[in-house]
């Protein structure tokens, strides 16, 4: 079975047609511009269209070209198979990748799980839950993360880099 990866979610309903708002999660603005087909709750959904209308995403699918059908929609997340992720370049990483990921420092010694991350202008901020309870905030810098190993899903940071912060 083909893990699925969350790309968006569903708003409110627009209009009658059926039309719903469409939440991008996703920091691939192009995204949903050749969408097909989407899974919502474990059901194969095609895709009739996606379109903006002003600074919204709008999508409508086939078999719910009605308001009252389309309604039942409105709150569910939008899942594609991981194979159809887009592309990304040397050094970057998903954000559902990254997170669940355990962190250590330089000496090995564990500090916690990444549970969520922060989009900030500049760089990333991985929230990490330390088994104390304690939550440590680790900027995104190559100063400071120094390997991302997904097949060890393991993060190393120099700490007395995030202690002089």
């Amino acid at each position: 079975m083909n893990e699925k990866i969350i790309i968006g979610k569903l708003g409110k309903v627009r209009g009658l047609n059926g039309e719903l708002k469409l939440i991008p999660l996703t920091d691939f603005e192009n995204r949903f511009d050749d969408l097909q087909s989407v899974d919502v709750d474990g059901k194969n959904l095609n895709v009739d269209y996606v379109k903006q209308i002003g600074n919204n995403l709008v999508i409508r699918f086939k078999n719910y070209e009605v308001r009252e059908t389309a309604q039942k929609l409105t709150g569910k997340l939008i899942r594609v198979d991981r194979s159809k992720a887009a592309p990304l370049a040397d050094g970057e990483f998903y954000t559902f990748d990254i997170i669940g990921l355990e962190v250590f420092d330089l000496n090995k010694n564990k500090l916690g799980v990444v549970t969520d991350i922060m989009k900030t202008g500049s760089n990333d901020i991985f929230f990490t839950k330390c088994d104390d309870g304690r939550e440590i905030l680790i900027p995104a810098l190559k100063r400071i993360v120094k390997k991302i190993d997904l097949e060890k899903k393991i993060i190393i940071i120099n700490i007395d880099e995030l202690e002089e912060i």
